[in-house]
């Protein structure tokens, strides 16, 4: 594995009783960069995304994550590697405050992630940590309000707080502008592109515009398998990526950087 690679997969397979849902994919992740999974419904995304993080084992084939084989380990031991993901569904504690989220994603530098019964005291010594992230993320007038009263362009700018709260090496993020206004969208788009700059990031998007501005490095798959992979002028422009989109989503695709 190349040390200019933090992440790659070798012949990675996912079989559902026969049905198969990642074949044979080969994926290189560069280290410092931003690199974009996409595909119509049912290419295989979340699939992939499932298997690089362990809440799926693979039929066949190798993950190697900076350096180290990682096809065996569970889902905490990559976690506590590097690998954290950001899903879909915002995954915040919706009746604690922005700060106390934030500050229980980092309970776990402290060793006593698990220790309910020590006073809430003693997580005050984080609180200049969660101030700095939320500021990393636009979030420091926020820091006192529930988090269910976010706009939700706010609650995905919050899960990246606390992703980063975990200090990744490797940021997955599953659809991070799905369901958003144009204004969020550029927000959470300008936002992974920030905390990008030191980082590594593998994200899941459907929203082309937001792949064409900020991918380093595109993979299209279709039916499980990588049809076409490089930066997003060459991608839009390959005609089995147009055919694998079809008409109005092609047309995204040829728009999203025009």
């Amino acid at each position: 594995m190349s040390s200019d690679n933090i992440l790659e997969t070798r012949g990675l397979v996912k079989e559902f009783k026969g049905f198969v849902a990642v074949n044979d994919v080969n994926l290189k992740v560069r280290r410092g960069s931003i690199h974009a999974l996409i595909g119509p419904n049912g290419a295989g995304k979340t699939t992939c995304f499932n298997l690089l993080t362990k809440f799926l084992e693979p039929t066949r084939g190798q993950i190697l994550f900076d350096g180290a084989d990682i096809t065996k380990e569970k889902p905490a031991q990559i976690a506590r590697r590097g690998v954290v993901r950001s899903f879909q569904i915002s995954s915040t504690f919706p009746h604690m405050s922005v700060l106390e989220n934030v500050r229980v994603a980092l309970q776990q530098t402290l060793g006593t992630a698990f220790h309910f019964w020590k006073p809430e005291s003693s997580l005050n010594q984080l609180n200049a940590r969660c101030m700095e992230l939320l500021d990393e993320v636009g979030l420091t007038q926020y820091a006192h309000l529930a988090a269910v009263e976010l706009p939700y362009g706010r609650k995905r700018a919050l899960e990246i707080a606390t992703t980063l709260a975990m200090d990744p090496k490797l940021m997955l993020l599953d659809e991070p502008t799905q369901g958003m206004g144009h204004e969020d969208v550029d927000m959470v788009t300008q936002l992974i592109k920030k905390v990008a700059a030191n980082r590594t990031v593998l994200m899941v998007e459907h929203n082309m515009s937001v792949v064409g501005s900020i991918a380093d490095m595109i993979t299209v798959l279709q039916f499980g398998q990588v049809i076409a992979e490089g930066p997003y002028a060459e991608v839009s422009r390959n005609p089995q990526v147009l055919e694998a989109y079809m008409g109005s989503a092609e047309e995204a695709l040829v728009g999203a950087h025009g």
